[in-house]
């Protein structure tokens, strides 16, 4: 963290690599808890994915899975068919996919994507100009994106600043340890404590991920 004056950052809808260290540094000096993050970890990485059909699948191939088996996938897919575009997926077959380790669930999640893409009805870029509560709505109308890949996809895609992911486990622990609370603590309960981080919840739950990881990296 830097030991200078902290700036009250302007109010800002998205954060980017020149403003990331600056929202980091005025969470810290919101809550010391935070604070401690930043004393004992540094600076999380700024996630970020491109605004691609492929993002979008990397983030539906990432439901209830490790980080690590998401990612083996998606590479399994890119041996396969080189890039990762809705008319690419949609010429394998049922069997192609299973070989690439894709559940028949997210078989049908990531072709309804692709169909969606290619009939227009969903457009990446429209996304984009969109507020939270309208990608949103645009979204889960697919079969298989809920609320957690909407935020995580308003988050690392769309680098929207004020998203809470309650349904992430890693986040939600983190929290936990982080505020020394007990493993039952409720759902309601954590969300209250986020409020305090608004306008800039996706930044603090960036912090909680790296807290996480890096906890990870000591047991």
């Amino acid at each position: 963290m830097k030991n200078k004056n902290i700036r009250v950052p302007e109010k800002t809808e998205t954060f980017n690599l020149e403003n990331f260290h600056e929202l980091c540094d005025h969470l810290a000096s919101q809550d010391s808890d935070l604070k401690l993050i930043l004393e004992n970890h540094g600076y999380p990485p700024m996630w970020t994915r491109a605004n691609t059909f492929e993002s979008l699948v990397h983030i539906i191939l990432e439901q209830q899975v490790s980080l690590a088996s998401a990612l083996a996938t998606l590479n399994k897919l890119k041996e396969k068919i080189t890039e990762i575009v809705p008319e690419n997926i949609l010429k394998l077959s049922d069997e192609e996919m299973r070989e690439c380790y894709v559940s028949r669930q997210k078989n049908a999640y990531i072709k309804g994507l692709a169909n969606a893409i290619v009939k227009g009805e969903i457009d990446l870029e429209k996304l984009s100009t969109m507020s939270n509560d309208e990608a949103r709505e645009t979204l889960v109308n697919l079969k298989g994106i809920g609320n957690w890949t909407v935020d995580v996809y308003l988050m690392f895609t769309l680098q929207r600043t004020d998203i809470f992911p309650i349904g992430d486990l890693a986040a939600v622990n983190a929290v936990k340890r982080l505020k020394q609370l007990p493993k039952s603590t409720a759902k309601e309960e954590i969300l209250e404590i986020s409020e305090k981080w608004k306008p800039f919840r996706s930044v603090a739950s960036m912090m909680l991920w790296h807290y996480y990881l890096c906890n990870l990296k000591t047991k």
